[in-house]
């Protein structure tokens, strides 16, 4: 008799558990928007360096004091590998990879991107603070991923370093 009632404690957590992961994977989706992006956010991974906004990797000014930082990984490669911006501006980060899952982190900010091929990543952020931030590839993508880094530097009002 008891083995009955070990049996029908273990399914009643189990089943609560899955319930818990249910709503809060509906909470996730509905009431906070988050969710995977659709097909508006994909490219040909083949095609990347042919195909906008990725054929000029780079930082440029979209607006006062917002700019778009378009950046492709590649293997052990960030290009470009230097992205300098001012401080305060309004950044949105537009990343991709050509070949393998990479990571895109920089240090120190809550900016944490995985970089899928064909997958066009998106996150924006504000440096409030000018100097130099590391940029890391946190997915293990071969022999040379401990290599893998490029830095964001973030200028002061001057437009000097600090």
């Amino acid at each position: 008799m008891k083995v009955h009632t070990y049996e029908k404690a273990f399914l009643a957590v189990g089943l609560a558990v899955l319930l818990v992961c249910g709503v809060a994977l509906v909470y996730a989706t509905v009431a906070r928007g988050i969710h995977l992006p659709g097909q508006a956010g994909r490219i040909d991974p083949r095609r990347v360096y042919q195909t906008p906004p990725f054929d000029k990797p780079g930082v440029k000014e979209v607006g006062p004091g917002h700019y778009q930082a378009v950046i492709v990984s590649q293997t052990w490669a960030f290009v470009p590998p230097v992205i300098r911006v001012p401080v305060n501006a309004r950044i949105t980060f537009i990343a991709t990879t050509v070949d393998v899952i990479h990571g895109f982190n920089v240090e120190g900010t809550r900016l944490n991107m995985m970089l899928v091929p064909g997958q066009i990543s998106r996150n924006s952020y504000r440096f409030h603070t000018p100097g130099e931030y590391l940029v890391i590839c946190h997915e293990y993508c071969g022999l040379g991923h401990h290599a893998m880094a490029g830095k964001v530097v973030v200028e002061g009002h001057d437009g000097e370093d600090h």
